[in-house]
């Protein structure tokens, strides 16, 4: 559980940006927002002043919210009329996450506060939540822990003939065994994602509305990512790309399997998949841009001969290759396009450098680092080889 000091410690920090964009305060109505700043995913309103004690108004359920929580204000949800009571004269300028809040919530707290001028804190909340404590680095390398000990246990149950839902099956079976909470949390409209994929040559060339490099066919047009009916091939490679998810906290790792051999051509791209990884764990140092990494990656493809197939099917490439990981799997930073933004140290992404050949496969590899003056510091203890059945 979150502690009372690292609760503060975010506040603090948060309180500090909240001054520097000129914000009164910010006021979250999103659960894991509520969640990263006290400690309690109850339905929840928390307002954090730039100068003074937040306050946490819990609607349901009150009796563990108060319980689980790390703010020293916590108490029922007033009531419409004494709502407007709980904010002094100086609260003119209110932060909200625009980039999560339905509208009607919005208009709800307009109405409640009228007169109040609503901000985007959007930008600023993820920036202070992108640094992670070392407390926050411990829970994503349990989560590194654990999640490779279900990736070891692979080929004791991968045998060929299987459905590729059946891989997931069985790997989601020991992954929840393990303590794994299954709540993949994305903060993107319009992204979903049940805990991972497991997918063939049969479907890795399948596209599809997930911004990764890999959609999958999945079991329906109504769930169209991950794995699917399709049996698992000889000589091709099998990508398992899954989260571990304890503690509220996210790593995400993919490894390959083959049951036989690989063709030279996947071979290739897997090796320069590696190096691709190795050059960005390298500079993954604070101050370099997550832009011009991207683009040495997609130079490093292009050298190759595989810029077609970089993240994505030819015509249907994601344009990133890295997205920070914490409590969702879509932080800040993001080593894209049009990112140009400076890394910091604490930061943690996953880099996740892969290539997809329609009616071949997809073969890549993907760790999740934590940003360091040294380069990267991978936050897991696996192997990166492929692994041949």
């Amino acid at each position: 559980m979150l502690t009372r000091e690292e609760s503060q410690q975010r506040i603090a920090r948060l309180q500090d940006a909240l001054r520097d964009n000129g914000m009164d305060g910010a006021l979250f109505i999103h659960p894991i927002d509520v969640y990263y700043f006290s400690g309690t995913r109850q339905n929840s309103t928390l307002w954090v002043p730039a100068t003074g004690e937040p306050r946490l108004w819990v609607r349901k359920s009150f009796a563990r919210g108060k319980e689980e929580s790390c703010i020293g204000d916590t108490r029922p949800f007033p009531s419409s009329k004494e709502f407007p009571g709980e904010f002094g004269a100086d609260a003119a300028s209110i932060g909200f996450t625009f980039d999560v809040a339905p509208v009607q919530q919005l208009n709800y707290y307009q109405k409640l506060l009228p007169g109040r001028n609503f901000v985007d804190v959007s930008a600023v909340n993820r920036e202070v939540r992108s640094v992670k404590s070392p407390w926050e680095l411990e829970q994503i390398r349990y989560c590194g822990t654990q999640l490779a000990g279900v990736f070891r246990e692979v080929p004791g149950f991968l045998k060929a003939g299987m459905r590729e839902v059946d891989l997931a099956a069985e790997f989601e079976y020991r992954l929840r065994k393990a303590g794994g909470e299954g709540y993949v949390r994305m903060r993107a409209f319009n992204q979903e994602l049940f805990q991972g994929l497991a997918v063939s040559s049969a479907t890795a060339g399948a596209t599809g509305f997930f911004d990764g490099a890999v959609t999958g066919e999945g079991m329906s047009s109504a769930s169209p990512h991950g794995a699917s009916a399709a049996l698992i091939p000889v000589n091709a490679p099998i990508l398992i790309d899954y989260t571990g998810v304890f503690n509220g906290y996210i790593i995400d790792m993919t490894r390959f399997f083959v049951i036989g051999t690989l063709a030279p051509e996947l071979e290739h791209a897997f090796r320069t998949a590696l190096a691709i990884q190795a050059y960005l764990a390298e500079h993954l140092k604070p101050g370099a841009i997550c832009e011009e990494l991207f683009l040495q990656a997609a130079a490093m493809a292009q050298a190759a001969g595989l810029a077609d197939h970089f993240m994505g099917a030819p015509g249907e490439n994601a344009k990133f290759v890295g997205h920070g990981v914490g409590l969702e799997l879509d932080e800040f930073p993001v080593l894209a396009q049009g990112f140009k933004v400076a890394l910091q140290a604490g930061q943690t992404l996953a880099i996740e450098p892969k290539f997809v050949f329609p009616g071949m496969g997809v073969i890549g590899i993907e760790n999740t680092f934590v940003v360091s003056e040294a380069g990267g510091v991978r936050l897991s203890d696996l192997p990166d080889d492929i692994v041949y059945l």
